[in-house]
C-alpha cells in the first residue's frame, strides 16, 4: 500500500512555512491524542504516527529538501540519489513529541518549586483636558489578591507547617503514563506548588492571599495624553507563597474637549466671529487653559485666517516646552436678519455692484475670471 504524501498528512501546501507545518501537526496530534480517542485507539495511534512522521521530515530542511525530490523514495535504502536517513525514532523521546505536549502540558517543570510572581493589572483611567494638561492626583480602588496580614503570605501561622508534597516530592508535578505516551500535568494534591500546608491559615485558607479593594492614590504627571502608562511598582496582585507583588499600570484616556483639539502639546480652537469684526476688525476674547486671552483681529480677515498664541498649548511630558494654541477663524453668515438690517445689506450689495473695480471680493471676481477663460 502507498504511503499518503506528507503534505497531504498534515493538511497542508507544498509552500507551507515551519510554523504552518507546525501549527497542523499540533492541531492533529491533540487529535489523535489517546485520552480522546479511547473507542479506536489503535487507529488513533497509528494516525498519530504518520502525522508525527510527516512533521519530522517537513521540518527538517534536509530531508525536506530530499522529498520534495525524490519523494518517499529519498527514505528507502538505497533508493534516490539522496541516500536514506533511515528511520524514525520511538516515541518516548522524539523532540517533535515534546515540544507538542510541552505547549499542552507545561513542558514537565515543576511550577511550584519557585514562589510565583504576582500577576501585573491594568485600570483604565479618564482624564479632563484641564487634568491631562495641568497634571492632577487621583484617587482610585483597584480590586486584587494582597498578602493575608495573618500568615503574611505564608499560608500558615508556622513555617514548619509547610512541607513538601508527597505525591509530586517537590516537583509540581506528577507523570500519567498511558501506552507510549508520558503526559506530565499539575500535581493534584499540591496544584502545582510543590509544597503542601499541615494546618493552613484561618483567614486564607492557606492561599496565603486574600481578595480586596485598594484604595491607592495615583499622581498624574503633567501633559500625559491618551495610550500613556503609568506604572506602580507592587501594586499589582500579591505572589504566591510569599513572592514579590506584580505591578499595576494605570492606563490614561484623555475625553473629548468642548473646544480644544489636542495635536500632541499644541491646541486648535475654532473661534466665529461675525462679518462686521471680520471687514473693520477688532478685539475678540479667545479662551484658553489658563483663562481668557484679547485676541486682535486684523481688518478684512477671511474665513480660514490661523492666529498662533504662543506657549498657551500643553506642557510636554518630557521636558519643560510648552506648545501653542492656534485659534482658525470662521466669518459667520447673520441669521435672524430684522427688516431693517435687511434693507442695509442690500444697501451696501448695491453699493459693492455699482463700484466696476470688485475691489471688495477680490477672491470672488479670481474666481470668475478664471470661469471666463475655462468657458472662453
Amino acid at each position: 500500500m502507498a504511503k499518503k504524501d506528507y503534505y497531504e498528512t498534515l493538511g497542508v501546501s507544498k509552500s507551507a512555512s515551519e510554523t504552518e507545518i507546525k501549527k497542523a501537526y499540533k492541531r492533529l496530534a491533540m487529535k489523535y491524542h489517546p485520552d480522546k480517542n479511547q473507542d479506536n485507539k489503535a487507529e488513533a495511534e497509528a494516525k498519530f504516527k504518520e502525522v508525527k512522521e510527516a512533521y519530522e521530515i517537513l521540518t527538517d530542511p534536509q530531508k525536506k529538501a530530499a522529498y520534495d525530490q525524490y519523494g518517499h523514495a529519498a527514505f528507502e535504502q538505497g533508493q534516490g540519489g539522496a541516500g536514506g536517513f533511515g528511520g524514525f525514532g520511538g516515541f518516548g523521546g522524539g523532540s517533535a513529541f515534546d515540544d507538542i505536549f510541552s505547549d499542552f502540558f507545561g513542558g514537565g517543570r515543576g511550577r511550584g518549586q519557585a514562589a510565583s510572581r504576582g500577576n501585573d493589572l491594568q485600570y483604565n483611567i479618564s482624564l479632563t483636558l484641564e487634568e491631562a494638561a495641568s497634571g492632577v492626583s487621583k484617587e482610585i480602588k483597584v480590586p486584587t489578591w494582597v498578602n493575608c496580614d495573618v500568615c503574611h503570605g505564608q499560608g500558615t501561622e508556622k513555617a514548619s507547617d509547610v512541607v513538601t508534597c508527597n505525591t509530586c516530592h517537590g516537583a509540581g508535578v506528577v507523570q500519567m503514563r498511558q501506552g507510549f505516551f508520558a503526559v506530565q500535568q499539575e500535581c493534584p494534591t499540591c496544584h502545582g506548588r510543590g509544597k503542601v500546608v499541615k494546618n493552613p491559615c484561618k483567614k486564607c485558607h492557606g492561599e496565603g492571599r486574600v481578595q480586596k479593594t485598594k484604595t491607592l492614590s495615583v499622581t498624574i504627571p503633567a501633559g500625559v495624553d491618551t495610550g500613556n502608562r503609568i506604572r506602580l511598582s507592587g501594586e499589582g496582585e500579591a505572589g504566591l507563597n510569599g513572592a514579590p507583588a506584580g505591578d499595576l499600570y494605570v492606563q490614561v484616556q484623555v475625553k473629548p474637549h468642548a473646544i480644544f483639539e489636542r495635536d500632541g502639546t499644541n491646541l486648535h480652537c475654532e473661534i466665529p466671529i461675525n462679518i462686521v469684526l471680520a471687514s473693520l476688525g477688532g478685539e475678540v476674547e479667545v479662551p484658553t487653559l489658563n483663562g481668557k486671552v484679547s485676541l486682535t483681529i486684523p481688518a478684512e480677515t477671511q474665513t480660514g485666517k490661523m492666529f498662533r498664541l504662543r506657549g498657551k498649548g500643553i506642557k510636554s511630558l518630557r521636558g519643560s516646552a510648552v506648545g501653542d494654541l492656534y485659534c482658525h477663524v470662521a466669518v459667520e453668515t447673520p441669521v435672524n436678519l430684522t427688516s431693517k438690517q435687511k434693507e442695509l445689506l442690500k444697501e451696501l450689495g448695491e453699493s459693492f455692484k455699482s463700484d466696476k473695480n470688485s475691489k471688495h471680493s477680490p477672491k470672488e471676481k479670481s474666481f470668475l475670471d478664471k470661469v471666463k477663460k475655462f468657458f472662453g
